[in-house]
C-alpha cells in the first residue's frame, strides 16, 4: 500500500477563468483623415464663395421661393410626375406580361412598342403629341373599318397637359416594361410550377405569387425612374405647359433675373428629389423584409458609424484554461 504526499497533489483549478477586459484600439487610417480634411476645406471654401458672391442675389431667391407662380408650377410638376408614373407603371406591367406570353403576335406587339418609344427622344415625342392635330385634325371613335360614333377636335382634346401626359407616360411605359420584366424573371421558376400545380390561372398567379416576390427587384429602379421623371417634366416647357421651370422662365423673362429664378427652381427640385429618395428607402426596406441580406444603412447612419469608430470600445475575452476551453 502506497501513500501520497498531500503537498505533491496539485491544487484544483477552475475550468473557466474570470473574463479579462481589454481595450480595442481602432486601426489608424491617416489617408481617410487627410481626405476628410480636404473635403471640409473645399466645402467651406465653396460655401463661403456662394454666400458672399453678390451676383447670386439671394434676396431675390428668398423673394420668389414661395411666390404664387412658383407654387402653382410646383403643384403642376408634382401632378404631372405622379400621373405620368402611374401611366408608365400600368403600361409597363402590361407590356412585361405580354413579353413573357407564349403568343408570338403578343410578344411582337410589345417589342415594337418598346422599340419605338425607347428609340426616339422624349423631347421629340412631346413635340409630336403637341402637333398631333396636324396629322389628325379630327379623332373619330367607332367601329374599326366602319362608321364612326364620335368625332372630336384634336386641337381641343390634346391640350398641353394631355400632350405632356402622353409624351411622358407612354415613353416611361417602355422603360418600366423592361424593369418589370427583369423583376418577373428574377423569381424562381419553381414558384411558377408550383402555382400551376395548384391550378392557378396566369393572371392570379402573377398577382398572388410572382409580382409580390418580384417587387424586391422592381422597386429600386422604379424609384430611380420616378426621380428621373420629376426632372424630365422640365422638358414640357417646350410645349408651353406651366410647370416649375416654365413658371421660373416666365418670371425671369420679365425681370431678367435668370440666375436667382433658376436657383429657386433647383431648390424645389432638390427638395422633391430628397423626399422621393427617403420614400424609396422605406419602400425598399418594406419589401426587403425576410431576405438574408441586411438593409443598407442610410447616409446619416453611415456618417454616425464613421465617427463612432474613433471611440474606444471594450470587449470581453476568456483566458485559455488547461482544458482548452
Amino acid at each position: 500500500m502506497t501513500t501520497t504526499d498531500p503537498a505533491a497533489t496539485p491544487e484544483p483549478t477552475s475550468e473557466l477563468s474570470v473574463p479579462v477586459e481589454i481595450k480595442a484600439v481602432p486601426v489608424r487610417r491617416p489617408g481617410r483623415l487627410l481626405a476628410a480634411v480636404i473635403i471640409v476645406i473645399l466645402a467651406a471654401a465653396l460655401i463661403r464663395s456662394v454666400a458672399t458672391n453678390p451676383r447670386f442675389d439671394w434676396s431675390s431667391v428668398g423673394k420668389y421661393l414661395f411666390s404664387a407662380p412658383i407654387m402653382d408650377g410646383l403643384v403642376q410638376t408634382i401632378e404631372l410626375t405622379a400621373i405620368s408614373m402611374v401611366i408608365g407603371i400600368i403600361i409597363g406591367v402590361i407590356l412585361a406580361v405580354m413579353r413573357l406570353s407564349p403568343n408570338p403576335l403578343v410578344v411582337g406587339a410589345s417589342g415594337f412598342y418598346i422599340w419605338l418609344f425607347r428609340g426616339t427622344p422624349v423631347l421629340v415625342q412631346l413635340l409630336f403629341w403637341s402637333f398631333i392635330g396636324a396629322l389628325y385634325p379630327v379623332i373619330a371613335l367607332g367601329v374599326p373599318f366602319g362608321p364612326s360614333l364620335l368625332e372630336l377636335n384634336s386641337n381641343h382634346l390634346i391640350t398641353p397637359f394631355v400632350a405632356a401626359l402622353l409624351g411622358l407616360g407612354l415613353n416611361e411605359g417602355a422603360y418600366m416594361s423592361e424593369i418589370v420584366r427583369a423583376g418577373l424573371l428574377s423569381v424562381d421558376e419553381g414558384q411558377t410550377e408550383a402555382s400551376k400545380a395548384l391550378g392557378m390561372r396566369r393572371i392570379l398567379m402573377m398577382r398572388r405569387i410572382i409580382l409580390p416576390q418580384a417587387m424586391r427587384v422592381i422597386i429600386p429602379p422604379t424609384g430611380n425612374e420616378t426621380i428621373g421623371m420629376l426632372k424630365t417634366t422640365s422638358l414640357v416647357s417646350v410645349i408651353a405647359y406651366t410647370e416649375l421651370l416654365y413658371a421660373a422662365q416666365l418670371i425671369y423673362a420679365a425681370n431678367y433675373k435668370q440666375i436667382p429664378l433658376l436657383i429657386v427652381a433647383s431648390i424645389w427640385y432638390l427638395v422633391l428629389t430628397t423626399i422621393l429618395s427617403i420614400a424609396q428607402y422605406f419602400i425598399e426596406r418594406h419589401y426587403g423584409r425576410g431576405t438574408a441580406r441586411a438593409t443598407p444603412p442610410t447616409l446619416i447612419a453611415r456618417i454616425w458609424q464613421s465617427f463612432s469608430t474613433w471611440r474606444h470600445t471594450q470587449v470581453e475575452t476568456v483566458a485559455p484554461t488547461r482544458h482548452g476551453l
